[in-house]
């Protein structure tokens, strides 16, 4: 390995270590400097400026995550690839949240991140294979900017939510919901009790006071379990 590569390697692992530990904000080009071993004008010299280092660590840490959860291996099922590379999408999010903000954070209206855009191409190619098998009932552009916009609307929600406050169930919900959305499969049918819940559910601010407080409070913790449980995980 060249000095060159080496030390452009040190600098990548030095910012994505700094980014999972202390935050964007925590990648400073002394931090760097530090960590790396490097003095700062190898930075600029390699990356142009600290965004230009930012996106690499972002495009870096996706492809790794990538490699390392195999995504692209494919099966006969283009839609059931469609739904894993759902699933891999949100993990990634929350498994490294940081990176993630760099992916999908506020930017300037019309730009997107290196990381991103590689993003967005295995997105496009999963959708393309599955109007490929007949399987898509909207355009690939239409099919893949819903996914994306749930998809990643999704995960920056997760990311900003408590983890202890976090629907479990969200992702596979939403998941399915837009795939039925896109492909005309239907979605799992939930069993008639769980209306029924949701239904009462909504009912219980109308009792009059028949329950109190803590009644209330705990008959519509149960219902909004029963109301939840009619989604089973679907592969």
């Amino acid at each position: 390995m060249s000095e060159s590569t080496s030390s452009r390697s040190r600098i990548l692992d030095a910012a994505a270590r700094l980014l999972e530990e202390r935050g964007r904000e925590g990648v400073t080009t002394r931090a760097v400097s530090r960590a790396a071993g490097v003095q700062a004008p190898t930075i600029y010299r390699r990356f142009t400026d600290m965004n230009g280092l930012l996106e690499a660590v972002a495009v870096q840490g996706f492809e790794t995550y990538l490699a390392r959860k195999h995504a692209l291996d494919l099966t006969d099922d283009p839609v059931q690839d469609l739904r894993d590379g759902w699933d891999l999408h949100v993990e990634f999010g929350l498994t490294h949240p940081a990176h993630y903000l760099l992916m999908y954070g506020p930017r300037t209206p019309g730009e997107l991140s290196a990381a991103a855009h590689r993003s967005d191409e295995r997105l496009r190619m999963l959708v393309e294979r599955v109007a490929a098998a007949g399987r898509l009932t909207v355009t690939v552009e239409t099919a893949a900017t819903m996914i994306h916009s749930a998809g990643s609307g999704l995960t920056l929600d997760l990311i900003r939510t408590a983890a202890h406050q976090r629907d479990p169930g969200l992702p596979r919900r939403l998941r399915e919901a837009v795939l039925s959305a896109v492909t005309g499969d239907a979605p799992p049918q939930a069993p008639g009790y769980t209306r029924h819940a949701t239904a009462l559910k909504a009912a219980l601010g109308h009792t009059d006071g028949l329950l109190t407080a803590g009644e209330q409070t705990l008959l519509g913790e149960l219902l909004d379990r029963i109301g939840d449980s009619g989604s089973s995980p679907a592969r």
